[in-house]
């Protein structure tokens, strides 16, 4: 065990976190107490919304049933201080209104679909429009806004699942999805995604976490030192719809492979910065599709000392400076969320798939099943 890993353990007590057997990462613990979940609040049909929280590996986790939310996630410093390093809310009134997607498990279809229409099998099909002229994660009613049936996975996992009906914001074929996080021994929060359809249909799933390893509301994440396993990333025009063309990042701001801070090219006049308004682009993963999450991101912030690493089986990362957070969302540290104050790494398939063949396919049939693993291990150094 690296002397990194052995600080995050040892810190766990000052967290108030029961630390776990040091040892092989679990997928769903060893036993003991499973999580119970708390009231979070109320729907406005009665339906009640909760908050489970998991602990172990030096971590403790805040997920909500609503639209499997990530409203807290506590990560120890080098000092062994634990601090939320995601951002959300503290109560939930800002989820149920226009947040941009805090935390939130995002579907049917992750990102962007240009104009909202593509066609399978001959059909063609159209989708809620919610981001300009296209559609955004799922539509207006997405994955992130639905209830979420919650049940523990030993005593360090989650359990979710939700059954998409045939229709549901346009999208044909009846989805079930599962989902699971898990808090591994090894100061990791794993996702693991699967899915399957009576009819065929398009499916790319992602988490829409945002990050800041300084701490939720204190400041920008422009210092952090990003690395990302990524040649290649996919250019859009001015709606934010990929071109279809698989660019270099050589020569560009979007050049991450050897690593630097977020905010040294943010404000460079490349046209693709000025159309994102900072970085909001689909990385093309060196690695490709992997059976097992690959390691292809690195995230460091100098003055906590915490480290965050980044696995996926997915093809691409949606990398999104947060640049559209203009101060009008109040976050769970009571400050307001400004442009730059947290960061995503969405893994999943690329934007507007549906309609470029070129890309990976998106197509999920009846008789297969969708499955994909992020995983975002912490450590100090």
């Amino acid at each position: 065990m690296t002397t990194s890993r052995r600080a995050v353990i040892a810190t766990a007590a000052a967290a108030g976190i029961t630390a776990a057997t040091v040892g092989r990462a679990s997928a769903g613990g060893h036993g003991g107490a499973s999580p119970r979940p708390e009231r979070f609040g109320e729907l406005a049909d009665g339906t009640e919304v909760q908050r489970w929280t998991l602990a172990n590996g030096g971590i403790r986790l805040g997920v909500l049933n609503f639209g499997g939310i990530v409203q807290t996630l506590e990560v120890p410093d080098r000092d062994g201080e634990s601090v939320n390093v995601s951002l959300g809310f503290a109560e939930l009134d800002p989820y149920l209104g226009d947040s941009p997607y805090m935390g939130a498990l995002i579907g049917r279809y992750g990102n962007r679909i240009a104009a909202g229409k593509f066609t399978l099998d001959g059909t063609e099909y159209q989708v809620p429009v919610n981001d300009g002229p296209n559609s955004l994660h799922g539509g207006t009613q997405g994955f992130d806004k639905r209830i979420w049936d919650v049940n523990p996975n030993g005593r360090s996992g989650l359990t979710l699942t939700y059954s998409s009906p045939d229709g549901e914001m346009g999208y044909p074929g009846t989805l079930d999805v599962r989902v699971d996080y898990t808090l591994t021994d090894d100061g990791e929060f794993r996702i693991d995604y699967e899915a399957t359809t009576d009819a065929p249909t398009v499916l790319n799933l992602t988490n829409h976490t945002y990050f800041n390893l300084a701490g939720e509301g204190n400041g920008g994440i422009y210092d952090h030192k990003l690395s990302l396993a990524a040649g290649k990333y996919t250019p859009v025009n001015d709606v934010l719809i990929p071109t279809g063309e698989l660019a270099s990042v050589g020569g560009t701001p979007f050049d991450f492979r050897r690593g630097k801070t977020i905010g040294e090219d943010i404000r460079e006049s490349h046209q693709q910065i000025l159309y994102g308004q900072g970085f909001d682009h689909n990385f093309v993963l060196d690695k490709g599709i992997t059976r097992r999450p690959e390691r292809f991101a690195q995230l460091y912030e100098r003055r906590s000392g915490r480290l965050m690493t980044v696995s996926t089986t997915e093809p691409g990362v949606q990398f999104y400076s947060g640049n559209f957070l203009d101060g009008t969302l109040v976050g769970t540290s009571g400050r307001a969320y400004r442009q730059g104050d947290g960061l995503c790494l969405e893994t999943q398939h690329f934007p507007d798939s549906p309609n470029q063949p070129e890309f990976p396919s998106t197509v999920l049939r009846p008789g297969e099943t969708y499955r994909s693993t992020t995983v975002y291990a912490f450590s100090t150094r």
